[in-house]
């Protein structure tokens, strides 16, 4: 089941290019060209066919100067961090789990399959689950990310098992990742944006 264009914003209406201020089309102009791109890469809907953006994308239409902040900050951790892509998408699919987010779920399992994660793997990460085929470092992640987004909270044990599998570099890296994703999921969650299709 796909949802029609009025809807994909949830509680925000969905800005047409056209009518934007010169602040949002700069922003708007910025995803276009990035994120965007990057969506279309991984095969999942990041806008309508008349180019309204939907997802995480619209809110920051909204408030372009915090989402330009945003954008420059996810932009940073792509460029600077030091975890595998593998890892990158274990992280964000735990936390989409914990927060139940259906675009964050549906968006990161394309952006998986891109990775190599197996069908099996992403079914169980969107469900909140620990896959079997993931590698030690991988499950240490997923055990990382889902503990601080669900307890708010790392024990001490599975804190040095992080260390020792990503360094302290490492270990920050992928508490950035989760912090931003917490972002993410809380601006979908928030103005209730939902998945353009129920498959993940």
């Amino acid at each position: 089941m796909s949802h029609q264009p009025e809807r994909m914003g949830g509680r925000l209406p969905l800005l047409n290019p056209t009518a934007m201020s010169e602040a949002q089309k700069e922003v708007y102009d910025r995803l276009n060209k990035t994120m965007i791109q990057w969506a279309d890469r991984a095969q999942f809907q990041s806008k309508t066919d008349d180019g309204r953006l939907i997802g995480p994308f619209n809110p920051g239409l909204y408030s372009p100067g915090i989402g330009t902040a945003f954008l420059d900050l996810h932009d940073a951790e792509e460029k600077y961090t030091s975890l595998s892509e593998r890892v990158r998408q274990v992280v964000i699919l735990a936390v989409g789990a914990v927060w139940e987010s259906d675009y964050e779920l549906y968006a990161h399992a394309a952006a998986a399959r891109q990775a190599g994660l197996s069908e099996d793997a992403i079914r169980t990460l969107t469900t909140g689950g620990l896959p079997d085929d993931l590698s030690e470092q991988e499950k240490i992640a997923q055990q990382y990310a889902r503990n601080l987004s669900a307890e708010h909270r790392v024990n001490a044990a599975l804190y040095s098992a992080a260390e020792q599998a990503f360094g302290k570099q490492g270990v920050v890296d992928l508490t950035y990742l989760v912090g931003i994703y917490h972002i993410t999921c809380a601006l979908l969650n928030a103005f209730d944006i939902p998945a353009p299709s129920e498959q993940f």
